[in-house]
């Protein structure tokens, strides 16, 4: 009985280290992130393994992410699958299993980049904070703490007690 006991338990932490799945990010995969979002805020950072800020941001996303349990971010590497590897190291180095994660696949990025937003021309990081109705607010660089922080609890928690947690946070 302990044996079997000694064997579940294994089994569960092999699960629990099991990789995050990173979807492809294709030509209508930003429609479909934003669908299966409606009526509920979300972060969607993009950003990439040879930009250094980004690796800022996805610390911050993390901790908060550590924090607000129900906060949903979305990650949208800009590298390659071919990158898949890497990627995967950067998202457990930095506590990210719990987001929604994709990765450009198409050899056309500019044609992604669009998709996403027009105004967007690939400066990294670029982060969009979606409100509950759906409305996007586009920060490029780093975001801050404290700014994200209060984006969160006005939108993601309902605690509106600041004017600035309804906006969307600026960059540094």
């Amino acid at each position: 009985m302990k044996w079997l006991a000694a064997l579940l338990l294994c089994l569960s932490a092999t699960c629990a280290f099991a990789e995050q799945e990173i979807k492809s990010f294709v030509r209508g995969s930003q429609r479909a992130i934003v669908a299966a979002h409606q009526h509920k805020p979300f972060i969607l950072a993009l950003w990439s393994l040879d930009c250094t800020h980004c690796r800022d941001d996805l610390a911050l996303l993390g901790k908060l992410q550590a924090k607000y349990r129900t906060l949903d971010v979305v990650l949208v590497a800009t590298d390659t699958p071919s990158r898949q590897a890497e990627i995967q190291t950067v998202l457990k180095q930095y506590a990210m299993h719990r987001a929604e994660s994709w990765v450009f696949a198409d050899s056309y990025a500019e044609r992604l980049r669009f998709e996403i937003d027009a105004q967007w021309y690939g400066e990294l990081p670029r982060t969009y904070f979606f409100d509950a109705s759906g409305k996007a607010t586009a920060v490029s660089g780093k975001i801050r703490l404290k700014p994200t922080e209060l984006w969160v609890k006005g939108h993601v928690l309902g605690k509106a007690g600041d004017l600035d947690s309804t906006r969307a946070p600026e960059s540094q």
